[in-house]
């Protein structure tokens, strides 16, 4: 299935290794996932104080959620990833493997450092919208 969601990118902006917005078409179904979380089948936090596997894992829930709405990746229009960390360093971390699942569906995304997140030695949670177009 082909994804409803047009990537817009700017000559006028620099480079950046994500679209700077979206669009979708007005006949789209807007999916609003709850954010994902580092989680086992039990709610107990993975890899505690692995950004990078935790990253993995969020992106991983988040692909469940979308197949649960009949979504996927490519239906994404945007992310948020929020990592608990102030050193860069470990932002980027997370943005690595986030981007990569993404390949080149580089959806419009805001990288945050936080202070805590919800989980015990949660690190990395992953907000996102999706928009897809149901057949007739």
């Amino acid at each position: 299935m082909t994804s409803a969601v047009r990537l817009i990118r700017s000559q006028d902006l620099a480079d950046a290794p994500y679209a700077y917005a979206a669009t979708a078409p007005s006949s789209a179904r807007l999916i609003f996932l709850a954010g994902a979380c580092p989680l086992d089948d039990h709610g107990a936090t993975v890899h505690p104080g692995d950004y990078a596997a935790q990253a993995a894992r969020c992106v991983d829930t988040l692909r469940a959620a979308l197949r649960a709405s009949d979504a996927d990746l490519t239906d994404v229009i945007s992310t948020r990833v929020l990592v608990a960390s102030a050193h860069s360093e470990h932002l980027v971390e997370a943005w690595d493997v986030v981007h990569a699942a993404f390949g080149e569906h580089d959806v419009p995304s805001t990288l945050l450092g936080v202070t805590v997140l919800g989980y015990p030695d949660q690190l990395v949670e992953i907000e996102a919208v999706a928009a897809v177009v149901d057949p007739a």
